[in-house]
């Protein structure tokens, strides 16, 4: 099993979506093509594009930043104790003690 990794955080929801109109190679990648590449599923892309979601984990943003066509810190930063991963806000309910 491999040990757990410190999530990557998007540098800006906004240069991705520039990123996936115009990737290196000159063409537009869609949200399921990029999530394929990826390896996650379609809302997750769509979350970090929309602002949503700000982390995936280090392969994630590896693959997503190899698809785009672009080094990894041009859209992703690291996080750890320096750089702490901001917390992932839910539309869930949570529960209240009785």
């Amino acid at each position: 099993m491999r040990p757990q990794q410190n999530p990557m955080v998007l540098v800006s929801a906004d240069l991705l979506v520039q990123l996936m109109q115009r990737t290196g190679d000159g063409r537009e990648v869609s949200v399921r093509d990029l999530a394929d590449a990826a390896g996650c599923h379609p809302s997750k892309i769509g979350h970090l594009r929309t602002g949503e979601r700000e982390t995936a984990t280090h392969d994630e943003a590896l693959a997503i930043a190899k698809r785009l066509g672009v080094d990894l810190l041009v859209l992703w930063e690291h996080t750890g104790r320096a750089n702490p991963a901001p917390a992932e806000q839910s539309d869930h309910l949570a529960a209240v003690p009785a």
